[in-house]
């Protein structure tokens, strides 16, 4: 079984530094490039299934990377949205830093242990929701099936950490850019391996710089 893990194209939030957690930001035109370059990467590659978050970023991303004639066999998991900012969505890092300093430096310092503000999520919350949704998502694949999803950078580190076996206290080991790729593979979800990690050479050179503003 090969699973490619994908995050969504850029928002202008994204763009701007801004935490959007579950509010429901478009894609921004460099977004939309972006989804539109991953549809071509994939776009000789045979797709079995494909699930996303149902958030607009993700589900625009989706479709942009299976193309016109695949899309219509996109699903969604509401397990697999972003994790709940709560008071935070919308707000840059320096206001966060005026407002909720002590909790910032914890997110920054040692990501597992915060919980979001005013009805906010933690990590281990979100980890508890998009794994059950993976689990769904394979749920009768086969051994040479491909299964696309199109998540986020929050869901898509939970997730990778614990397939890789490490602790969530090294979320910001590793990044996700953009519409990156991540390929895993097993005989099954309980024994999937890394294969790569965060290629997003569909639209940035090899030393170029593919980050995120904020999670």
């Amino acid at each position: 079984m090969r699973i490619l893990l994908a995050r969504h194209g850029e928002t202008p939030w994204n763009a701007e530094g801004r935490y959007q957690g579950q509010e429901d930001i478009a894609l921004s035109d460099v977004g939309i490039a972006q989804a539109t370059a991953l549809g071509q990467r994939l776009r000789e590659l045979h797709i079995d299934r494909t699930v996303a978050s149902p958030l607009s970023r993700a589900r625009r991303t989706a479709e942009l990377a299976l193309g016109e004639s695949r899309a219509p066999k996109l699903m969604f998991d509401q397990g697999l949205k972003e994790i709940a900012h709560g008071s935070w969505e919308g707000l840059l890092a320096s206001e966060i830093h005026e407002r909720d300093p002590d909790r910032l430096r914890a997110w920054r310092e040692a990501p597992e242990s915060v919980q979001m503000p005013d009805g906010g999520e933690s990590l281990q919350q979100v980890l508890d929701r998009a794994w059950p949704a993976l689990v769904r998502a394979c749920s009768g694949m086969g051994a040479e099936s491909t299964l696309l999803i199109v998540a986020h950078d929050a869901v898509n580190r939970v997730l990778l950490c614990r397939i890789l076996g490490i602790p969530l206290s090294r979320l910001w080991g590793f990044r996700q850019a953009p519409t990156t790729l991540n390929l895993l593979e097993g005989k099954d979800v309980d024994h999937l391996e890394v294969v790569r990690l965060n290629d997003c050479s569909h639209h940035t050179a090899l030393f170029g710089e593919a980050v995120h503003r904020a999670l």
